[in-house]
């Protein structure tokens, strides 16, 4: 696979399926993009497992650490390497010894390892490099438009409330770069109904 450019369909559909995500190299430090990223998917929804040595018996936001992917003791869904690509190899082979399998190994923003991404890639294991999740997320949600940024993506749909009273999107979305979501689908067979 090409890993200069991903699809949105692409994206969307891992960050769409994917429930537990190992944040491995997640920081405590909260001026850390790492400890950004977990706060963030973590209230998204998606079941953060921080994996770093140091916060073993402390934990982070109230998820439970472990030093390693071999310690975590359920399935993982998504492994997401925060630390630097020399490390990204020894991270995937450790990720493919777990039972069962995680289905995506995302490399965060500037790390990239073109034979770890084969590993993966040869165990049926999807790959995304040098690229956020939290950013795709936001990114796809619409959420980054609030700010002005142009994510890319139309709609005209109220953002949910969560219990928090915060305004949140979701994934789906129609985007400009083409493709239809089961939200548009939905919205289509509504609109049909009504005319």
């Amino acid at each position: 696979m090409d890993h200069s450019t991903y699809s949105d369909a692409y994206i969307r559909g891992i960050l769409n399926t994917v429930k537990t995500i190992a944040m491995v190299g997640v920081s405590a430090n909260e001026s850390r993009p790492s400890f950004f990223a977990f706060k963030y998917l973590l209230e998204r929804g998606y079941r953060m497992i921080p994996i770093n040595p140091r916060l073993v018996g402390t934990g982070l936001r109230g998820q439970t650490a472990y030093a390693r992917l071999s310690d975590v003791p359920e399935p993982i869904d998504m492994v997401d390497i925060f630390r630097a690509s020399s490390f990204a190899k020894g991270i995937v082979q450790e990720a493919l010894e777990l039972r069962p399998l995680p289905r995506v190994i995302w490399m965060q923003l500037g790390v990239q390892d073109a034979e770890a991404a084969a590993l993966a890639e040869a165990a049926g294991v999807k790959v995304v490099m040098n690229r956020c999740p939290k950013i795709e997320y936001g990114r796809l949600s619409s959420e980054l438009s609030w700010m002005g940024v142009n994510s890319r993506t139309l709609t005209s749909r109220k953002p949910r409330i969560d219990k928090s009273g915060v305004q949140r999107m979701s994934l789906n979305r129609t985007t400009m770069a083409g493709g239809q979501t089961t939200a548009s689908d939905r919205a289509y067979e509504t609109d049909k109904k009504s005319s």
